[in-house]
């Protein structure tokens, strides 16, 4: 796996939070560490800041001034959450910059990483929020589509909703965005499952909420009964996740009960699938991850996991927590009727 970074992400400090530390960082290149030792083939990767103008595809312009001319002057506070300090602006642009250069890996058939901080998939096309500043796998999908790939996914499995991803490309017929999260009155409080995209972008947009609590059952369902279904029958040529690991138990936001391996089935799953419909990889994007030992162990378990052999994950429409994600989609993809 090819694993794009660069040092400069760990200078961004965000002091309207306690979880989204520098030290974040380290805690993530020690997976990628773990990962080499255990056998997996790994080789890191420095990135460029993104371009002007694949950002300017996402985010508003006025937006990105308004990043650089804060950081420059020193730093500020963006929303209850988000603020930025003298390094963020160059931070962001090359976590941008590793997005970037991850998809275009995958795209050749190489599985890529971008290891990188702030996060992204809070952040709209013109506010930051929830610790995000660009949102990096939206730039990715963005760059993809430049480059004349014509079917993107984006899937998402942070333990929160990526609203700025969502509403991004929510009119978008030609990227799917597929998210599993906790639902409820939880934090972005969006990510429904009645919320499918509109105009031409309807039914890309697939949301799996499942409850407070939930651990490797509930996840297999919403991958086995909704998300590898429409994958598969979408046919992406290229898939960028956006790689969270908050729903962790130890992660003191989650509130969920995932371990280290259950993401490297996902991502064993999602390699599985993209290799056989298009011959590419996917490209992981880090996204959320609060504890530092989980946040190794779960990079560390992804790089091994795009390596192995797809698990089967149980279907069972009539019992399942993605019920009503299927119900809300049924009408849009043939996998999901009859269920």
């Amino acid at each position: 796996m090819r694993v794009y970074t660069h040092p400069a992400c760990e200078k961004h400090r965000n002091p309207s939070s306690g979880v989204e530390v520098p030290e974040r960082y380290p805690a993530a290149l020690a997976g990628v560490e773990t990962a080499a030792r255990d056998g997996a083939p790994v080789e890191v990767l420095g990135c460029e800041p993104a371009p002007e103008e694949t950002l300017l595809a996402v985010h508003e312009g006025r937006y990105l001034d308004l990043l650089r001319d804060l950081s420059g002057s020193g730093g500020g506070v963006l929303d209850p959450d988000t603020a930025v300090g003298p390094g963020s602006w160059e931070a962001a642009l090359l976590a941008a910059g590793a997005a970037v250069e991850a998809a275009e890996a995958a795209l050749s058939g190489e599985p890529a990483f971008a290891l990188v901080r702030p996060p992204g998939h809070h952040a709209g096309r013109e506010r930051a929020m929830g610790f995000c500043l660009i949102n990096n796998a939206a730039v990715a999908a963005a760059h993809a589509r430049s480059l004349g790939v014509r079917r993107v996914a984006i899937l998402d499995w942070d333990v929160h909703h990526g609203n700025g991803t969502q509403d991004i490309f929510y009119a978008a017929g030609d990227v799917l965005y597929l998210s599993v999260h906790r639902g409820g009155l939880f934090y972005p409080g969006t990510g429904h499952p009645e919320e499918v995209g509109e105009g031409s972008g309807r039914g890309f947009t697939v949301n799996v909420p499942l409850p407070a609590g939930s651990g490797d059952g509930e996840y297999a369902a919403a991958f086995g009964e909704v998300l590898l279904p429409v994958l598969g029958e979408f046919a992406p040529e290229l898939v960028v996740v956006s790689a969270g690991y908050d729903a962790h138990a130890s992660d003191p936001l989650g509130g969920m009960r995932l371990d280290a391996a259950s993401f490297g089935r996902f991502a064993a799953a999602v390699s599985s699938l993209a290799r056989g419909v298009s011959g590419t990889s996917p490209a992981f994007v880090l996204e959320g991850g609060y504890d530092l030992r989980a946040l190794t162990a779960c990079v560390a378990a992804t790089i091994r996991g795009a390596g192995e052999k797809a698990p089967r994950f149980p279907a069972e429409p009539a019992r399942s927590p993605a019920g009503p994600a299927r119900r809300a989609l049924a009408p849009f993809w043939e996998s999901l009727k009859g269920g």
